[in-house]
């Protein structure tokens, strides 16, 4: 995904953004989580996630709406029991640099009220590549074990973990319960065995040893994981009925008492430049070691400063990790192929001579769009000093991670005069409809809309997804394999599958794979799905911009579906009008950037505005639409459109006739300030100011950043300024730190 100068965007744009960004890294979760089979490279992914945060730091408004940044790994998948886990599984934040390292030193010494990081120890250890495992024991015998799933729940391999040599059955002198957590890994020798072994036999062969050993733990028969090298470094720990240690070091040594294998090259460092000393020795050192790292974790050593800490959404401020540089290979670009995604969007796709890169085969690399083979960004600044991509090229690409990386250079001394710059095409190469290209988007997408057959496809294999329907024995290959055969063209059509067919059996009989067991099966699942949660059926539809995130907000703020498209529909000549006014507010900023004509700018939005005119009715139903949790404007326009499309709309309203749909449950409200806006002002003595907003927001709060007539508590410390007076003349309840404190319950 080409990434928009983050500064030039409006929030339409930043909007758009996060949409694709959201559709990239859910897809990528579930490759890498569920699949065994990555499609982003480390690098790719931790600088997508990034450019996220990026956007959302400059358009705080948007960070309902990009929740898929704070996720963890992807849902559990159906072939195992799932496990919850008593305590989150979480991710790491990443560090790139010198730089980010004494940032998050610096970080951690301002959260905890320090000038300095002296008395302050870390833990340095290198990052295994491999795949997550959570060990439960229970009196000293090993109960479950499970993945990390997406954090919250993950899949039950207890079976398969007992055949581990590295995990001990049972534990001596060990708590009631305790859940030791770390990494299952194969070594490099034992993998280049296994593929010489899958080869001989005519099995598969694993592209790198971190799929190997995944591909291995996540077998549904533990025979087949008993065969195969798997190893286990513990590192961490979840529940614990009690503690085990005072210090994070002192805990590892514990786990090595307990037989558990930990990394020698874990060190105690006392600073950042420490740190970092440890982390260019260990890479040095990455090419022998027989195992794939990716980087270095530090940790904060004390545990109780760990619990103070405490976490972020989805990673701990306690700890982060320091990857590696990515690596980079030359091959040939032998082709560019365009693929059709279910939004329209034309895709560009590099197919490369196959090339080894860090031990992984790659034949393919993402050219994200017209404008990035051209050799420029969407604004038409270059970017690889300008130059193009063509077929016949000799191009360096870049991964961290596993496949499908990206072009970083091009040898223009080896391009031949046979090479012609790639045009783009203007049109559908399925189904030949005009591509057209949106003011501000960097993609060209198809126009046929539902007449587009790879559109429909995409848009049927989203419908059936894990997230959305997901309808057992339905898949990608089964909703291809219907659509050619003309039996499903529409989500509707799923579920009139049976009637249409009578008992159906014969025919689906006549097709491979499938009988009658089979085919009963399907039916079954697809009447299961009759009954569907409100937020499942919004992100099913496949409507632009609107992921898991925004279909669960929708479906909070919208009761039912004549609800939501109601005031969709009361909005739409507003929705006009204000895409018409933010065109050309669009035009005018970019004239301006040249001209200087900045003025104008606010007045040009107010005179397309004017002359559109919407009525009063459809200008406050837009405001209304724009104004709830997790929509705004680039969403809204998007339903609009959606449900302005008379094909698109008899679509919907053809299938929502087949459901019941069910209403979504609300939040539980169980703290005494959940749903409440306060407001932090002055000088707090007990705690940080991070520290007492994320308190604040564990607890279910609303943190704001000023007073207004929605505040409801204002906690003043000393030098609270404007705000308290502003909080007297409007009747906010003003709290000092202690009552606060005393109000949440907390010391």
């Amino acid at each position: 995904m080409e990434r928009l100068d983050i500064k030039t965007l409006n929030d339409v744009q930043a909007a758009a953004e996060l949409k694709k960004l959201g559709d990239i890294l859910t897809s990528a979760d579930r490759d890498y989580h569920q699949k065994d089979a990555p499609t982003l490279s480390d690098a790719q992914y931790d600088s997508l996630k990034k450019y996220g945060r990026d956007i959302v730091s400059r358009f705080p408004q948007l960070e309902k709406t990009a929740q898929f940044l704070n996720s963890v790994g992807a849902p559990a998948v159906s072939g195992f029991g799932k496990i919850s886990h008593s305590v989150r599984m979480l991710s790491l934040g990443n560090a790139f640099s010198d730089e980010d390292v004494f940032d998050f030193v610096r970080g951690i010494c301002d959260y905890l009220g320090r000038g300095t990081s002296q008395g302050l120890a870390f833990t340095a250890e290198p990052k295994i590549d491999g795949l997550s495992l959570s060990l439960r024991y229970e009196n000293g015998a090993l109960t479950q074990a499970a993945t990390r799933g997406d954090g919250a729940v993950g899949e039950n391999v207890t079976e398969n973990a007992l055949t581990i040599s590295d995990i001990p059955h049972h534990i001596e002198n060990a708590p009631e319960i305790l859940e030791i957590r770390g990494e299952v890994y194969m070594s490099h020798q034992d993998f280049e065995a296994l593929n010489l072994r899958q080869t001989e036999k005519g099995g598969k062969v694993f592209a790198n040893p971190r799929n190997a050993a995944a591909g291995s733990l996540r077998q549904l028969d533990a025979d087949i994981t008993r065969q195969r090298p798997l190893r286990f470094f513990a590192y961490s720990w979840g529940f614990m009925s009690e503690p085990i240690a005072d210090t994070q070091s002192q805990a590892i040594e514990r786990l090595t008492q307990f037989g558990f294998s930990t990394n020698p090259l874990t060190k105690l460092c006392q600073n950042a430049t420490d740190l970092i000393g440890h982390y260019h020795e260990i890479e040095q050192r990455r090419a022998t070691l027989g195992y794939d790292i990716d980087g270095v974790v530090y940790k904060v050593d004390d545990l109780a400063l760990q619990g103070r800490l405490g976490f972020r959404a989805t990673t701990p401020r306690w700890a982060i990790a320091h990857k590696f540089p990515a690596e980079l290979a030359w091959t040939h670009l032998e082709g560019i192929d365009i693929q059709v995604g279910r939004t329209g969007a034309l895709s560009p796709v590099a197919r490369l001579a196959p090339v080894t890169v860090g031990g992984v085969v790659v034949s393919n690399a993402t050219l994200h769009n017209e404008d990035y083979i051209l050799g420029r960004d969407s604004k038409g600044a270059m970017i690889r000093d300008g130059k193009d991509i063509r077929i016949g090229d000799w191009v360096q690409i870049y991964r961290a991670g596993d496949v499908i990386p990206k072009v970083a250079d091009i040898d223009l001394g080896k391009r031949t005069a046979e090479a012609q710059v790639f045009d783009f095409p203007k049109h559908c190469p399925i189904c030949g409809s005009t591509a057209l290209r949106e003011e501000g988007d960097s993609v060209r997408r198809c126009s046929g809309g539902v007449i587009c057959a790879a559109q429909a496809v995409e848009k049927l294999k989203h419908f059936v997804s894990r997230a959305a329907f997901d309808i057992e024995g339905m898949g990608a290959k089964q909703i291809e394999q219907f659509y050619t055969d003309g039996w499903i063209k529409e989500p509707a059509d799923i579920f009139t599958l049976k009637d249409r067919f009578g008992s159906g059996i014969q025919q689906l009989k006549n097709r491979d794979g499938w009988g009658d067991k089979s085919a009963n099966a399907l039916f079954s699942a697809i009447e299961d799905k009759t009954i569907i949660p409100f937020s499942r059926l919004i992100f099913a539809l496949g409507i632009r911009h609107v992921g898991e995130v925004a279909a669960r907000d929708l479906a909070l703020q919208f009761d039912t579906w004549t609800d939501l498209a109601q005031a969709v529909d009361c909005a739409r000549p507003a929705a006009l009008a204000f895409r018409k006014a933010d065109e050309a507010e669009e035009q005018e900023r970019l004239a301006a950037m040249q001209m200087q004509r900045r003025a104008r700018i606010t007045e040009t939005r107010k005179a397309v505005l004017f002359a559109e005119n919407p009525d009063e009715t459809a200008i406050s139903a837009w405001d209304d639409l724009i104004s709830k949790d997790g929509l705004g404007p680039a969403l809204a326009l998007s339903l609009s459109d959606a449900m302005a499309n008379k094909n698109e709309r008899a679509a919907f309203e053809r299938l929502i006739a087949h459901l019941t749909v069910t209403r979504s449950e609300r939040p539980a409200q169980n703290s005494v300030v959940a749903g409440q806006i306060v407001v932090f002002s002055g000088t707090l003595e007990k705690m940080s100011r991070a520290e007492a907003k994320s308190q604040a927001e564990s607890l279910g709060a609303k943190v704001s950043g000023s007073v207004s007539k929605k505040t409801d508590i204002l906690i003043a410390g000393p030098g609270a300024g404007s705000k308290a007076t502003k909080a007297k003349e409007l009747g906010v309840k003003i709290l000092d730190e202690d009552e606060w404190l005393s109000l949440i319950g907390r010391t």
